[in-house]
């Protein structure tokens, strides 16, 4: 698993899936233990050990649970809810069509998109690039720093407030990556059409 999909992989499934969650059990473990600081292609030091300072699955459930579950959670984490955001039916065709394997669940969750990005990183075709930057163009990009900006501002906990920074850094990092690659690519292409 490369860079791009642990940070995917990881800021998703803590936005994804409730605190005391006991598939989140290794995640909180080897970031306590400051584990998964050392792991972190990113230099985000500081921000890991806030979220290390504050990462107790049970202090965090009620604000996990009023910021993000029901109908009247504080800061929705569906993009179709942001004015911004894509329907649900379009984000789910769009990861279909790449050959992700869908639940039932909603496909435009903040946390899914991430998941979404790490699994196209980790089993897409040669236009992997391609789907990613989609991915986070169309469908991401365009409302989560509201997103984002709304949990810091609506958290009770330190963890949410810092973990919304870390990914907003995080996501930022990523799309600057592709950017990168893609330029490479296109510059790839047209010494091959010269040639």
């Amino acid at each position: 698993m490369n860079e791009f999909s642990i940070l995917c992989r990881v800021i998703g499934t803590l936005f994804n899936r409730q605190p005391q969650d006991p598939l989140l059990v290794p995640l909180f473990t080897a970031l306590k233990e400051g584990k998964l600081r050392a792991q972190w292609p990113l230099e985000q030091d500081e921000l890991l050990q806030r979220l290390e300072k504050d990462s107790d699955p049970q202090a965090l459930a009620s604000d996990y649970n009023a910021l993000f579950v029901g109908t009247e959670c504080r800061v929705s984490p569906y993009a179709s809810q942001w004015p911004q955001g894509k329907p649900e039916a379009e984000i789910r065709a769009f990861l279909s069509t790449r050959g992700m394997p869908l639940s039932e669940a909603p496909a435009d969750h903040f946390g899914v998109l991430l998941l979404a990005a790490s699994w196209l990183e980790d089993h897409a075709e040669a236009d992997e690039f391609q789907a990613l930057s989609e991915l986070f163009d169309e469908y991401l990009m365009p409302w989560c720093g509201s997103f984002l900006g709304k949990v810091e501002a609506h958290a009770t906990t330190p963890f949410y407030r810092t973990l919304a920074a870390l990914s907003r850094e995080a996501i930022q990092a990523m799309r600057e990556e592709l950017a990168e690659i893609e330029a490479e690519q296109g510059e790839d292409d047209a010494e091959g059409d010269d040639a």
